[in-house]
């Protein structure tokens, strides 16, 4: 699980910005954000595709785990200084316990990037935190619609799948998250767990 709670360990990160800031670069609309997203450009997809390459192969955790967080880093970027302005203020405002806030940046930041998986997958973790399974659950599918190498998502299906006992379908999305980040031992020590649990309740 704590990949899927890796935006809230970030906020301890962030910079309180000034509240005149937000006077001055707030979203104005869909198409702007469009515009300023192909910033991102070719490049940081590419990049991405060479690191999931790369965590599939490394076996080394300690480095895997450095891949990790590097894509991490990559999917938590839009490529619209608009987006990350509000995750930023979203982030901050659940370290503050502000969760209303944070759910209204982030609703912004999902209004005006509809296919960037890292507004959906914050969201998902507040929901998570806020104990609204459902919520949480539904933005996770939006999430692995976009990105259906999200390991961050699929550790928080698999946590809420086993937390609701739906022990068979958390061992498959734990399955499908080794495919992806196979040096992870967490993970690979909660499948084999979980293995042994339901082979024993079918005898």
């Amino acid at each position: 699980m704590r990949y899927f709670r890796c935006t809230l360990m970030i906020a301890g990160l962030l910079v309180t910005c000034d509240p005149a800031l937000s006077q001055d670069a707030g979203p104005t609309s869909t198409e702007n954000a469009a515009t300023e997203a192909q910033t991102l450009g070719d490049e940081s997809v590419k990049d991405v595709q060479a690191l999931l390459t790369d965590l599939k192969r490394e076996r080394d955790p300690e480095a895997a785990s450095e891949i990790a967080a590097e894509i991490t880093t990559h999917w938590n970027t839009s490529g619209s200084p608009t987006v990350d302005l509000l995750m930023q203020w979203a982030a901050e405002a659940i370290k503050e316990r502000r969760n209303p806030a944070a759910l209204d940046f982030l609703d912004q930041a999902i209004t005006l990037r509809p296919d960037f998986a890292g507004a959906w997958n914050q969201r998902a973790t507040l929901h998570y935190t806020m104990n609204d399974y459902g919520k949480a659950m539904s933005d996770i599918e939006h999430v692995l619609a976009i990105e259906p190498r999200h390991f961050g998502a699929l550790a928080g299906m698999a946590a809420i799948l086993a937390e609701r006992g739906r022990e068979e379908m958390s061992l498959k999305a734990w399955e499908r998250y080794l495919e992806i980040y196979p040096a992870d031992r967490e993970a690979q020590d909660l499948v084999t767990k979980l293995s042994e649990k339901l082979a024993g309740s079918r005898t």
